[in-house]
Order: C-alpha cells, then sequence, then structure tokens
C-alpha cells in the first residue's frame, strides 16, 4: 500500500505484514500533542462504535470490509457518498484507488455501486509489497522512512476479499509503483479518484499522472493530507501550479477532498 494513518499505532503493529512498526515513541507523542489529532481520535473511536451496530447502510458495508483498511470511518464514509455522488449525478468516468493496501476502502466503493446497480470498471494501483520509500522531498522524511516496508498486502489477499464479496467482475489491480504504472495506465477517464499515496513523490505522481483524466465535477479524495507532510506538500503545489482555486472539503484530521470545476476541461483525455 502506498499509505498512512495514525490508526497504524494504535495496536503496535502492522496488521497487514505481521511485523512491528519501527516507529519511535516520539512519533506518538509528536502525534498525540496535537489536540485536533487527540479530539478527531476520540470522535473516531465513537463513530466505529456506532457503525458496528447501526442498521444504516454504510454501517452494514463499513462492517463487511472493516478488518480490511485502515481509513478512518469518515474516510470511509467519505468514499460511500462520493461513489453515490458520481452515480446519482452521472458523472462519467471509473473508479481509481491509488494505494489500495488490503482492499477494503475499494471494496467498500465496489459494495456502494453494487447497491445502485451501477457497473463502472474499479482500478486499484499499489506496489503490494508495502510502503516504498519517502524521499528528501518529505518534510517529515525521518518520521516517514520508518513506515518503509510497512503496511503490506499480496494481490492474491485483495483479490480474495474481492472474490469473497462477490465484486471482482470488472475490476483491475495493477502492481508496481505510480511512477511505473500510471503513465500507462489503460483508465481514460475517472469519477472518482481515490489517492491514499502517503508521500510527496507518490501523490505528486498521482496528481500528474491522473488528474487529467478525471471528469469535472468528478471527485478526488486525499487520505493523507492532514497527517503526512508529504502529501500535503504535493497537493498544495499540485493545486497552486494549476491555477485550481476550488477549495479543499474537510473530510477528518487527515482527508480532504475536491470537486473537480466544471470549468477545467483538457485535451488531453479526448474529451
Amino acid at each position: 500500500m502506498q499509505s498512512g494513518q495514525s490508526d497504524r499505532y494504535q495496536a503496535g503493529r502492522n496488521p497487514d505484514a505481521g511485523k512491528p512498526l519501527r516507529h519511535p515513541f516520539k512519533e506518538i507523542v509528536q502525534r498525540f500533542s496535537d489536540p485536533a489529532l487527540v479530539a478527531d481520535t476520540v470522535m473516531r473511536t465513537a463513530v466505529k462504535t456506532w457503525d458496528l451496530i447501526s442498521p444504516a447502510e454504510f454501517s452494514v458495508l463499513y462492517r463487511q470490509i472493516r478488518t480490511h483498511t485502515m481509513c478512518s470511518n469518515a474516510r470511509l464514509r467519505a468514499l460511500y457518498r462520493g461513489v453515490r455522488y458520481v452515480i446519482h449525478n452521472d458523472v462519467q468516468g471509473d473508479l481509481v484507488e491509488c494505494g489500495c493496501a488490503r482492499g477494503g476502502s475499494a471494496a467498500l466503493m465496489a459494495l456502494t455501486q453494487q447497491r445502485l446497480a451501477g457497473h463502472r470498471p474499479i482500478w486499484l494501483f499499489d506496489t503490494f509489497e508495502g510502503l516504498p520509500a519517502p524521499t528528501a522531498a518529505d518534510p517529515d522524511y525521518e518520521i516517514a522512512d520508518l513506515f518503509t516496508g510497512t503496511c503490506q498486502a499480496s494481490v492474491e489477499e485483495v483479490q480474495n476479499l474481492f472474490d469473497r464479496l462477490h465484486l471482482a467482475d470488472n475490476v483491475h489491480l495493477i502492481k508496481g509503483l505510480f511512477q511505473d504504472t500510471l503513465p500507462l495506465a489503460e483508465v481514460l477517464e475517472i469519477a472518482l479518484l481515490h489517492i491514499d499515496g502517503d508521500w510527496y513523490d507518490s501523490v505528486k505522481t498521482c496528481l500528474e499522472n491522473l488528474y487529467d483524466r478525471v471528469t469535472p465535477g468528478g471527485i478526488i479524495q486525499f487520505d493523507d493530507y492532514g497527517y503526512w507532510k508529504g502529501a500535503r506538500k504535493a497537493v498544495d503545489e499540485f493545486l497552486e501550479k494549476r491555477g485550481i482555486k476550488s477549495p479543499l472539503q474537510r473530510v477528518d484530521y487527515s482527508g480532504r477532498f475536491l470537486l473537480k470545476p466544471e470549468a477545467d476541461r483538457t485535451s488531453s483525455t479526448g474529451r
């Protein structure tokens, strides 16, 4: 996976690879010295508890995938609403996730579209070998580097999840670094793009290669904007470079989403 959240250290271990996380105690102290993160964590715990018993549609879907994701309930709920939005508003394009880890968030999108009788292709891009190393472009490199190789899940594990949930049709799992796979990606038009790339280079590569394929009016959701400084830096630089004035909408402490401006059309997608 190319993703990272505070949820990773709650159990003190990497649930995907079964190896102890290598972050130091000072990383936990640094994170939880932020009152906003503490408040968000309390709220997330309460909402998660509710979703374990609620009969609401999102909660029912959440319980099917919760052991296969590290995304917060708020970010998962935003993806759920995003899929409903693009289908109800007939926003053309596929569903794409960059950084899928164990596949839970992508499976939630697939389950949501299934409820609405949708049949859009779903694309999952990941190394399937754990997080790549950050670079000097990441302002929090010293902490970020401790997560290199964590959050690993195999192609087979993710495929098995989709098979078990009867969601395997029209799902494409693409293995490799974003820098290698995204320029050659066959997806031409995107309705919802979920970027869970953690590091500066990963998020920058996603935006440079896929933003122009997102349909105007489509959704781009960022998993790591509020948590990893490299992800935030990549998003802010891209939006400034492109002159994109549409505000990022807050999902929770870490997550943000953007509705691609209707006027932001490009000939590069052939539309």
